[in-house]
């Protein structure tokens, strides 16, 4: 007990404050409320609490689709700035039940350095991506030239400020609680701001890589639910109640039959399939390209089994719907381990949902937890099998160069091809 309490007071608390604030599992949950609009709850009054639970989440979830094509509609930028408003919202709301769990209003500048924190991490991010993408036009202005060569000290200079205004926040009786607190913030910002960046890669790579993933997962989810409200009868998994093993399965099938479709559909158009990249002459981005072997369809010979059930022998498909079969099963057996995770962490603190921001949804975060798990499959998933050295990049990197250093790599390249008889040395000319 002597030792427990030198313990105490080297840490700056005393036992009671100890055992009122570090133990987070005793805090009273975040309260919700039911958001649903007057009209909605006027309209389905006479129903029961499960079908209008069903009717709720049904007419939200078109409206949801219906914004998702328009943002679609208009265009990459206006994607990346959706991007970037859902990773805010998402980390305000996880952020927020940090704080009512912690008790952590009355810390000093720790709402601030949150913020500060999550500023630093996006310049980084975005700073980085800026460099890749835009790098003519970098080059082009100076200081955006300077900034580019300077961007990861500046990077770690701001974080490093960042670092030492929470030591100097340090209080009596608090550290325990402000460094549960800054581990928080900086596990929210490697869920978040991580993944979302994650996103913006994939969107770069085409629009197709952007929106089969995000669809899948989405599918998922409906027909999960529909599946599981109408046959639904085994339970899946004690962290969700609700989640049965007839929804599991009934969303799995749908999801990659869904996704096949989608991938056909979206595969015969240029605007889905090809790269975003950033055209310096106009000061727009453009997606005008030649198809890759991917969107070209192809002809496959049907496995011998499956020719006597499907009566064909061959069948003419794009390659990137083989690949949409692994991104729509990843989505429909992986992806919801990232709902059961949320789940997990909801039960942990005693709160329903995130937030209320969507009603009958919860928050913004509640949507996207299996969409930042899914983001990272595909970012993995492009870098392991689909994506090749960028020529056109490293022209670019290659023209920044001195003139001495360019005159070495054109001598150690061509040296390279004569030695592959590539190209002919000059004694043989």
């Amino acid at each position: 007990l002597q030792e427990s309490e030198s313990e105490n007071k080297l840490d700056g608390e005393t036992a009671s404050d100890s055992e009122s604030k570090s133990e987070f599992g005793g805090s009273p949950p975040v309260p919700t409320s039911d958001d649903t609009p007057e009209v909605l709850n006027r309209a389905l009054s006479n129903l029961s609490s499960r079908w209008k639970n069903w009717w709720v989440r049904g007419i939200l979830t078109l409206a949801m689709i219906t914004f998702f094509f328009i943002i679609i509609y208009l265009g990459p930028m206006v994607l990346m700035m959706i991007v970037m408003c859902v990773q805010i919202k998402c980390f305000h709301e996880i952020i927020t039940i940090g704080y009512n769990v912690y008790h952590s209003y009355d810390l000093p500048w720790f709402r601030t350095l949150s913020w500060y924190f999550l500023l630093c991490v996006n310049y980084f991010f975005y700073g980085e991506t800026v460099t890749d993408y835009f790098f003519t036009l970098v080059q082009r202005e100076e200081p955006l030239r300077i900034l580019s060569k300077y961007h990861r000290f500046i990077s770690f200079a701001l974080y490093l400020t960042g670092f030492c205004m929470f030591v100097l926040s340090l209080v009596k009786k608090h550290y325990r609680l402000q460094f549960y607190m800054f581990g928080w913030t900086h596990v929210t910002l490697l869920i978040v701001v991580t993944q979302s960046h994650l996103i913006i890669h994939n969107l770069f790579e085409g629009m197709i890589w952007f929106i089969v993933p995000i669809s899948c997962v989405i599918c998922n989810d409906i027909m999960a639910y529909m599946f599981g409200f109408f046959f639904g009868r085994t339970p899946l998994i004690k962290l969700s109640p609700k989640k049965t093993w007839e929804g599991f399965i009934g969303g799995f099938f749908a999801t990659v039959l869904f996704g096949l479709l989608l991938s056909y559909v979206m595969s015969g158009y240029r605007c889905f399939t090809c790269p975003v990249e950033f055209n310096n002459d106009t000061n727009s981005f453009t997606v005008d390209c030649e198809p890759s072997e991917l969107f070209q369809l192809q002809e496959y010979n049907i496995p011998v089994v499956l020719q006597s059930v499907v009566g064909w022998k061959t069948v003419r498909m794009y390659p990137f719907q083989i690949h949409s079969i692994a991104l729509s099963t990843f989505a429909s057996l992986i992806g919801p381990f990232g709902g059961f995770f949320a789940s997990g962490f909801k039960r942990a603190f005693k709160i329903k949902d995130f937030a209320n921001t969507i009603p009958g949804h919860g928050g913004i975060m509640d949507r996207f937890d299996c969409q930042y798990l899914m983001a990272t499959f595909v970012n993995v998933y492009i870098a392991s099998f689909i994506r090749g050295p960028n020529p056109s990049k490293l022209i670019q990197q290659f023209l920044t160069l001195r003139p001495d250093q360019q005159l070495h790599i054109f001598n150690t390249l061509k040296a390279h091809l004569v030695d592959k008889g590539m190209l002919a040395s000059l004694e043989d000319a």
